[in-house]
């Protein structure tokens, strides 16, 4: 396969990449939290969150959709729903987002982080641009750094995942807490998608970048120049 060939397909694999981490970021579903339902024909209350924001569900269990010893939910049934931004770099505020005290600091560790992976993705957008515009041997110079941008988004994709773990993990095991189930939503998976197509495409540009090695490890000196007798 042609070299440049490789090369649009690696752009195009970064393309859903960020398409992805760009959805994740935007969208509250990393996580769905559930409270324990002791009986039915009740209203329950179920949460799913995300980097941003808080969204409380009221969730009215039937004896249809109630399943004995597990939480409020699923998270796709009908009900009223109310969401509250995180107040994430606002001093001196209060953090109980929940009813107990939430870890605040994960979601501003989480959230920071995004925005780092957000901004090395558009340096390495820029990086291609610049590749695909120019000519000669600019155009395989800027994929080098262009890798590298995508390989740093898809590091930071990563530590905002298992920053975003931990925070649900820390949650749950809280003796405060309310929630007995959780599940990781479609915009967690988003994420890890777009860390996986990120980082191993901004891998696979870097190596593209590299000279071509020699097939046979004589055509070097060969092709080298006879030196001039004096």
């Amino acid at each position: 396969m042609h070299k440049r060939t490789k090369i649009k397909i690696a752009i195009f694999v970064l393309v859903v990449g960020m398409a992805c981490m760009f959805t994740a970021v935007v969208t509250d579903h990393w996580a769905v939290l559930s409270p324990q339902v002791e009986k039915v024909n009740v209203t329950c209350e179920a949460a799913h969150f995300g980097l941003w924001r808080l969204c409380k569900k009221h969730i009215y269990m039937s004896s249809e959709a109630y399943v004995q010893e597990h939480g409020c939910g699923p998270i796709s049934l009908p009900g009223e729903e109310n969401c509250t931004y995180f107040r994430h770099f606002t001093p001196g505020q209060d953090a109980e987002i929940f009813e107990y005290k939430t870890q605040k600091e994960y979601n501003i560790s989480a959230a920071a982080i995004s925005i780092f992976s957000l901004a090395f993705m558009i340096l390495g957008s820029l990086c291609l641009v610049g590749s695909c515009t120019g000519k000669g041997k600019g155009r395989d110079y800027l994929l080098k750094p262009a890798g590298m941008f995508f390989a740093f988004a898809g590091l930071c994709s990563f530590i905002t995942l298992e920053v975003m773990r931990q925070s649900v993990k820390r949650m749950i095991e809280s003796e405060e807490t309310i929630w007995i189930e959780y599940s990781y939503g479609w915009s967690f998976a988003c994420a890890c998608t777009g860390f996986i197509f990120l980082f191993l495409t901004g891998i696979a540009l870097l190596i593209l970048s590299m000279p071509q090695m020699p097939r046979n490890p004589w055509e070097t000196c060969m092709d080298a120049e006879p030196e001039q007798g004096e």
